[in-house]
């Protein structure tokens, strides 16, 4: 018994032609740029006087070392560490809120603390040494997992680039983020990824938290063909509009 494969004159010309738009649509698409004209960036970088200005004040995490000093008392200067529930203790001020706030806000508070056993205390805090920050990327990326990083939390970009990029299955137009919020609660933050790639908006690229979870989920259509590849495509045998005939 023979098989032989034939295939309809019709089904060939639409088929060309198929093949035909779908070329001259990778074309165009091609011409097209998605990004818009954008200003040349500057032969040298601003003066880092002037680059560092707009940066927020640092505040306080978990884990910082912290140096409490007191000008006319010295005897009470102490070394002391951020715990875990973003506390501290000193001799006099036995439990103190750090977690969040800037040296300058904590040492106000420390101030007041110290007023109920000295006359006019000069408190000054001092950060001695950086705790690492961490933020998680998750999702459509190809390197997902945990980033530490020390100073400045990373950014939406640098982030997603310590994470080797997104892969061609995300849905870049919806990425979001994880945040604790108020009473340790979790918060839903969206940004556009898309958007910032494409130098369409350049505040997509929000500056994290520390913990932040940033998750790039995946698009509808990958979805599908994730489906269909699991449930549909290793039972069934689809037909592509050939006909056979056999012959004894």
């Amino acid at each position: 018994m023979s098989a032989t494969i034939v295939q309809r004159p019709n089904e060939t010309r639409r088929g060309r032609l198929a093949g035909t738009v779908a070329l001259a649509a990778v074309v165009a698409l091609a011409a097209c740029s998605p990004v818009p004209t954008l200003p040349y960036a500057p032969e040298e970088p601003e003066p880092l006087e002037q680059s560092t200005t707009a940066l927020p004040a640092y505040r306080i995490q978990i884990g910082d070392v912290l140096d409490v000093r007191l000008l006319m008392n010295p005897e009470l200067n102490e070394e002391v560490t951020v715990r875990p529930d973003g506390h501290i203790s000193t001799t006099a001020v036995p439990d103190a809120e750090a977690y969040g706030r800037t040296p300058a806000e904590l040492a106000d508070t420390l101030r007041k603390g110290y007023a109920r056993d000295l006359q006019k205390p000069r408190v000054t805090v001092e950060v001695k040494s950086f705790a690492p920050t961490r933020v998680y990327v998750a999702g459509e990326v190809t390197n997902p997992g945990e980033f530490i990083t020390v100073g400045p939390t990373l950014t939406l970009s640098q982030a997603i680039i310590r994470a080797g990029g997104t892969k061609l299955s995300s849905d870049d137009t919806s990425v979001f983020v994880i945040r604790r919020g108020a009473d340790d609660k979790a918060e839903f933050l969206s940004t556009s990824w898309k958007a910032l790639r494409q130098g369409q908006d350049p505040n997509a690229d929000i500056r994290l938290a520390p913990y932040d979870v940033v998750y790039v989920p995946k698009m509808g259509i990958a979805e599908v063909y994730q489906f269909y590849n699991q449930y549909i495509g290793q039972f069934a045998n689809p037909s592509f509009g050939f006909e056979y005939l056999f012959n004894q």
